[in-house]
């Protein structure tokens, strides 16, 4: 869920609803852990002043970069900010028209995150090959918005496609469904498949799919947007529906984490940041070890709620950008 949908539903929520919505006690309890964990590093900075820092980082979704797995899809607000950081981060990518394969996606993800799966990335290329040529190139803006789908929904995902395997066995108590794939190869001539006939009845997977709605509450594409998908054809197959998904702006404004595709590669601010790291660079090209020569004393160092480490990894993988993400009002 967004800022805007929470900000708009906060004031119908009890505190404790809201408290969990929000993931408030998630949060409370990591920074507590990081301070426990790095308590040597962060005491000499000020107790105040850590918890400051992480929770500034927290609203400007810069907290999840180079965290483990686990902290970064623990919550919704992780999720699309990490979504949003691999944009930030490999903008240029796209910018540029290259185009990479599955692998190539896989580390660049790992840059961000370390143990990333690369069965995550996997199923996210599928969502644009719909089959299993993994190694066929896909171009970033493609990419991009079938892994926000497939990251972020995962779990609701999950669940869709036992909903579809059910119909394509003919498990409905109420329609029998002639099991077709949508991955076979199709058949030369006038043996060819009839597309109309692949996948499942929409109408059947709308309903399985409203009730399991239900049961995921926020977690999961709007039951508007999903209506508007299946609604205007008869028959879908589960590739096709994540892929209308992925397409959806609706989907993606929910999400609240990219621009719309026609603004997938423009980004001012970061472009402005760019030119100036530029500039300083051409500018002063005398390294760091000159001025340690001439006796010049080290900047004292900012406090973080990150290992230096990070912070210096972070400081180089988004050379191209600001630090400072943009609200998604500006998409």
């Amino acid at each position: 869920m967004n800022d805007k949908t929470m900000n708009t539903d906060r004031f119908t929520l009890t505190t404790d609803e809201y408290l969990a919505e929000t993931d408030v006690f998630f949060y409370l309890h990591d920074a507590v852990t990081q301070l426990l964990e790095h308590r040597d590093e962060y005491v000499r900075f000020g107790v105040v002043r850590y918890f400051a820092e992480y929770f500034a980082s927290v609203k400007d979704r810069t907290h999840v970069l180079f965290r483990e797995f686990g902290y970064v899809k623990a919550t919704p607000r992780n999720r699309a900010a990490f979504i949003r950081i691999f944009w930030r981060c490999f903008r240029q990518i796209g910018k540029s028209g290259d185009l990479l394969t599955v692998l190539e996606y896989s580390s660049l993800l790992q840059l961000l995150c370390p143990d990333f799966p690369a069965e995550l990335v996997q199923n996210a290329a599928r969502i644009v090959l719909m089959e299993d040529a993994m190694d066929c190139p896909i171009s970033f803006s493609d990419f991009i918005y079938s892994f926000q789908i497939q990251f972020y929904y995962e779990e609701f995902l999950e669940s869709v496609l036992v909903i579809y395997d059910d119909l394509l066995e003919g498990k409905n108590p109420n329609t029998v469904i002639v099991p077709t794939s949508t991955l076979a190869e199709p058949s030369s001539g006038t043996e060819s498949v009839n597309t109309s006939q692949e996948g499942v009845d929409s109408s059947i997977f709308l309903a399985r799919i409203g009730g399991l709605c239900e049961r995921f509450k926020h977690k999961h594409p709007s039951v508007s947007a999903v209506g508007e998908i299946l609604e205007v054809r008869m028959r879908v197959s589960y590739y096709s529906f994540l892929m209308a998904l992925a397409k959806h702006e609706g989907v993606n404004h929910h999400i609240g984490a990219l621009p719309n595709r026609s603004d997938l590669l423009i980004d001012p601010e970061m472009d402005q940041e760019l030119e100036r790291l530029v500039a300083q660079v051409t500018i002063s090209p005398t390294s760091n070890s000159s001025g340690s020569a001439a006796g010049h004393k080290d900047a004292p160092k900012k406090a973080s709620p990150r290992k230096p480490l990070r912070q210096r990894h972070r400081m180089d993988l988004e050379s191209d950008g600001s630090t400072e993400e943009t609200d998604s009002s500006e998409n």
